[in-house]
């Protein structure tokens, strides 16, 4: 959100606070449906049967997950928009035809995280950037201050959209049988689409633009188009995958699919420091999504950095390419091999995580509640990793449930002596001092937690699917 004409800004909110760690551990609302699923409850039900079989039907059916809601978009558009993006983005667009998506992530000129999204190119000029508001406002914030020769135009969640409606549904069909459902819908069959392009299809008797992509192991599908053709493109979708078992998902198993794919969304923006981010500051609304994070878990720090990211510790080194001048490239480039942490994934062991649902039980202590499928409680969230002698090796973001899996998995980041496969290390699970102010943490003791390292993505079929994009 930006800063309306004579508003408080972000600038303003960091320069009341003397301690703003302290603040978005205690005294802010986390902005993101993933942690409030109650503002999309009007509009998908938190479960269509039960989140435990839809997260089966990921893995051995096929599920239809709805997207429409929850997503800021921006649409830019203009001569210097390809320019303008790259600029801003880490990752190479010598390839980006009109046929293709691209994973868009963006950094400070520290090298730190703004954030991510997914940008289409709709044609030579126009692009479509789905999600991340931290990095939709990074983008119309320099369009705006570049003097680059574009458009923006914004569409925002439906709960704080004044139309009440989208610009476009979005669905994500996935399972090892989306290929024959899609197939089966599709008008005509459906042409042959690689990882991570698009191409228009009709459904249900409307035009249909089809991302190929997969999020739970298999070659899955983010459909789009005009709102108003949702449920007829929703219709013809359910009816062929009746006799595929086909499920819808709700929002307790759409947000719980990151444990197996590996995706760990929405870092906290390395922006509330530095005298080069100043104008960005105060450009932002001092009430918007920014000045709304929620920190939350066992690590504390008074240095609002240590929460920072770079682009390696939440698994984007692989897309980072230096073939381009781009905002934060110096920095990049110069970060010591040996600041560079891991994603990885955390396998929790079985007797404390039994512990911790016990201690529910009689007289206490009650350690922190695990609530599944998803069970982090801070928006980001930063858990202490460290090594069975004490050593602080890294931290745990995002933990849940799989029922595909049979286990408690945490996303981490991990320095790389750390990140092996099999390490065993120790995470704290609860605050400190029984828990913050934050209305949802109740009372509650700290309990270690052994874990072990794992890869990430954590499900076969999810490893199997990128390597087989990969070639």
């Amino acid at each position: 959100m930006v800063k309306a004409n004579g508003g408080r800004s972000l600038q303003d909110l960091v320069d009341e606070k003397g301690n703003l760690v302290d603040y978005f551990h205690n005294d802010t609302v986390a902005p993101h449906y993933r942690a409030r699923t109650g503002l999309t409850a009007a509009f998908i039900p938190l479960e269509f049967t039960n989140w435990r079989d839809e997260q089966r039907a990921w893995r051995e059916t096929a599920i239809l997950f709805d997207q429409s809601h929850h997503m800021p978009e921006l649409m830019l558009k203009g001569p210097d928009a390809f320019k303008l993006l790259e600029r801003l983005g880490i990752n190479s667009l010598a390839n980006f035809t009109a046929d293709r998506a691209k994973q868009f992530v963006a950094c400070t000129p520290r090298g730190h995280v703004i954030g991510d999204c997914v940008v289409y190119r709709l044609g030579e000029d126009t692009f479509e950037l789905i999600s991340g508001m931290p990095v939709l406002n990074w983008v119309q914030y320099n369009a705006e201050k570049g003097g680059y020769d574009v458009t923006i135009e914004r569409d925002d969640p439906t709960p704080y959209n004044p139309k009440g409606k989208r610009w476009f549904y979005r669905f994500q069909l996935e399972g090892p049988h989306a290929g024959h459902i899609f197939n089966e819908a599709v008008e005509g069959g459906a042409p042959e689409i690689t990882f991570f392009r698009t191409a228009r299809v009709k459904i249900g008797g409307c035009e249909v633009l089809v991302l190929r992509h997969g999020m739970a192991g298999h070659l899955g599908a983010e459909l789009s188009g005009p709102y108003e053709d949702m449920d007829k493109v929703r219709s013809a979708l359910l009816q062929a995958g009746l006799k595929h078992g086909l499920k819808q998902g709700g929002t307790k198993t759409y947000f719980s699919t990151i444990f197996e794919f590996g995706w760990m969304p929405y870092p906290l923006p390395g922006i509330y420091t530095g005298e080069e981010l100043r104008d960005f500051r105060e450009w932002l609304s001092g009430n918007g999504w920014e000045a709304n994070a929620q920190l939350g878990g066992s690590f504390i720090s008074n240095n609002i950095e240590d929460y920072y990211v770079t682009p390696w510790d939440i698994g984007y080194g692989h897309i980072l390419k230096f073939d381009h001048q781009f905002i934060g490239r110096e920095a990049l480039e110069a970060m010591p091999v040996d600041k560079r942490r891991q994603k990885v994934t955390l396998v929790w062991n079985h007797e404390d995580v039994t512990a911790i649902f016990a201690s529910q039980l009689g007289a206490g202590p009650r350690y922190k509640a695990l609530d599944i499928p998803v069970a982090y409680y801070g928006w980001p969230q930063f858990d202490e990793v460290r090594t069975p002698d004490g050593r602080l090796v890294g931290h745990s973001c995002h933990c849940g449930y799989s029922n595909n899996e049979g286990e408690m998995l945490s996303l981490s980041m991990l320095e790389n002596e750390a990140a092996v496969p099999g390490t065993q290390v120790v995470l704290t699970w609860g605050e400190p001092g029984g828990g913050s102010r934050k209305p949802h943490v109740e009372r509650h003791v700290q309990f270690s937690v052994r874990a072990t390292v794992a890869p990430v993505p954590y499900a076969s079929s999810v490893q199997k699917m990128k390597r087989a994009a990969i070639s």
